[in-house]
């Protein structure tokens, strides 16, 4: 009985990813396999149908990770010049070719988030801030499938 009324106001499911046919098989060229983004990118295309390879292939399309980094900065500090409050960064820049023709540009994209810090719960911000950079680089997955299902 909700759905009906859910349509009426405009939501919509969010349908599965649709990439262009080019990608379809894709390799994803990165420097650093291990990095959270290229992990959750991976997963995500994936779970979306698309054949990620383990290697180069004439016939599929290439996802290039350009720039993959994190870090923190500190924003504030207490009078006592100790840091009360950081902001986490995480910044990619990816594009996308297939053959000779370039699918999608070079495109740099960056999040931030700020978190305070107590210096007597070291070990729980230490977790926070892990949990923000996984949280950043999830939602930097979600711009970039959006960004090659608009292609």
């Amino acid at each position: 009985m909700l759905l009906p009324g859910l349509g009426g106001c405009g939501f919509q499911l969010q349908g599965a990813l649709s990439v262009p046919a080019e990608m379809q098989r894709t390799y994803i060229a990165t420097n650093d396999e291990y990095s959270v983004f290229y992990r959750r990118l991976r997963e995500q295309l994936i779970a979306n149908g698309v054949e990620v390879l383990a290697v180069p292939s004439d016939t599929a399309a290439v996802l290039s990770i350009h720039f993959d980094d994190t870090g923190q900065r500190v924003l504030s500090v207490s009078a006592r010049n100790v840091p009360t409050e950081y902001e986490v960064f995480y910044s990619i820049e990816y594009s996308v070719e297939s053959g000779v023709q370039v699918l999608q540009p070079r495109q740099f994209l960056t999040q931030t988030r700020d978190y305070t810090y107590d210096e007597t719960l070291v070990l729980g911000k230490a977790h926070e801030e892990q949990l923000m950079r996984e949280s950043i680089a999830d939602d930097l997955v979600r711009i970039v499938l959006k960004q090659l299902g608009s292609l």
